[in-house]
């Protein structure tokens, strides 16, 4: 009963990773979209676009949850100042296109928290499973791993922080 619990608990892990997994190509996918919509307004933000494009491309490639982690949290970051300077732009602020790619980024953002924070709490159970008597014993002969954590970094907490001065 334990090893069924065990593995019941893993599979559990697994697929909510794959619910994030699947939020976060959805994510991948939009970001491609706001980039070709606002790069002709934002000519001299050219910086802060490719920024964007190399956050998503690192995202992409990444392949623990370690590194996704990682490259999400820095994509989150560069996602962040181009919506602090795309508030900027009365052209883009009022620009059907680019309010319907940010609300679709942000209800995708809010269902990847919830996908992770549901996660997390899969580890959790999972981790403790395996450390309780006497299911330990049964996680140790059966090489049972320990599930990561799907963490945010504290620099991606922090609000962005934007220069408008135009200073070069």
């Amino acid at each position: 009963f334990m090893n069924n619990g065990l593995v019941t608990h893993k599979n559990q892990v697994q697929n909510a990773w794959k619910q994030i997994d699947v939020q976060i190509k959805r994510r991948h996918d939009l970001i491609p979209n706001l980039v070709n919509t606002v790069k002709g307004a934002m000519e001299f933000e050219r910086e802060t676009l490719e920024k964007v494009i190399e956050a998503r491309s690192k995202a992409v490639g990444a392949a623990t949850i370690q590194e996704k982690a990682g490259a999400e949290n820095m994509l989150t970051q560069a996602l962040g100042k181009l919506f602090a300077l795309v508030e900027n732009y009365p052209d883009l602020k009022s620009n059907q296109n680019i309010l319907q790619l940010q609300e679709e980024l942000t209800s995708t953002e809010n269902k990847i928290g919830f996908a992770r924070q549901f996660y997390n709490d899969l580890v959790a159970q999972f981790n403790i499973k395996q450390e309780v008597f006497p299911s330990n014993i049964i996680a140790s002969s059966f090489g049972f791993q320990k599930g990561e954590y799907f963490q945010i970094e504290e620099a991606a907490r922090e609000v962005p922080k934007v220069d408008l001065s135009m200073k070069k």
